[in-house]
């Protein structure tokens, strides 16, 4: 009975020496450098860069609709199967601009036009610029957006998968929000984003405790990026254990002794009550 109460106390022990271990501390919490109230400049972010495939909702207004309406492309309707059997109404969607692999769309009156490389604002501006130029509508409005804007997260976070984005802005720190935070065996330190622009792969490693991250062309999430947390020396030794131990014969011996010790114990149990 004293071994055992010796045991115990020396496992909470140990237990409660990790959980106030300084070091600890330094691998989980973010932004460590920052205290108190600290004002700092801001990366200027360009906004979403437009890249061959995207998929772009681009609306023309004028003072007159009917002078628009060459401009726009239809609102296309559709069914889903339990549509079709209730008889419900169809639901719609905009028809959007699929960018092609040279950077260019076809837009209705001017033809091709290169948009990849701009940002939704610039292409606003070119294509009001050039119906003005072209005598086609000098007093357009028009408005671009996003209809195929996701993120990928995946690696040591609580909640790894796409996610569809909305607006025009999304930040490192709100895209691990998204997946519910990072888990506590991902390295803070070790977070990559992964990115395809022009034609190359770039991968941007960004370290969460330190305010560095706010500089990092990776702060700023672009279309498709990847965002990979990188599980700790911790949790990769415990797949590895796992995998090889449950393989090996040295857990059925484990199981063995276990089941071995507990009918001694139940044994012991019964003897002792008849003695009694």
């Amino acid at each position: 009975m004293k071994n055992i109460v010796g045991v115990t106390l020396a496992v909470l022990l140990a237990t409660s020496l990790v959980s106030c271990n300084p070091e600890t501390y330094k691998k989980i919490n973010y932004l460590q450098d920052i205290q108190g109230d600290t004002s700092m400049s801001m990366k200027v972010n360009k906004g979403i860069i437009i890249q061959p495939q995207d998929q772009l909702s681009i609306i023309v207004t004028s003072r007159d609709p009917k002078m628009a309406v060459p401009f726009n492309l239809s609102v296309s309707s559709f069914y889903t199967g339990s549509e079709l059997s209730s008889g419900g109404g169809a639901s719609q969607r905009i028809t959007g601009y699929i960018v092609d692999n040279a950077g260019n769309i076809n837009f209705p009156s001017l033809g091709t036009v290169h948009v990849s490389g701009l940002n939704r604002w610039e292409l606003q501006e070119l294509i009001k610029d050039q119906l003005a130029d072209t005598g086609l509508l000098r007093d357009a409005v028009v408005t671009v957006e996003f209809l195929n804007f996701k993120i990928s997260v995946l690696g040591e976070v609580t909640a790894p998968g796409t996610y569809s984005v909305t607006g025009d802005k999304i930040t490192i720190l709100q895209a691990l929000a998204l997946a519910r935070d990072l888990t506590i065996y991902g390295q803070r330190d070790n977070v990559q984003v992964i990115r395809e622009q022009n034609g190359k792969r770039q991968i941007y490693t960004l370290n969460l405790t330190n305010s560095d991250i706010f500089q990092s062309p990776g702060y700023y999430l672009q279309q498709n990026d990847v965002v990979y947390v990188t599980p700790s020396r911790v949790r990769a030794g415990q797949g590895e254990i796992n995998e090889n131990y449950f393989k090996s014969g040295s857990f059925w011996i484990s199981l063995a002794s276990i089941s071995m010790t507990t009918i001694n114990f139940i044994i012991a149990l019964t003897q002792i009550g008849k003695n009694k």
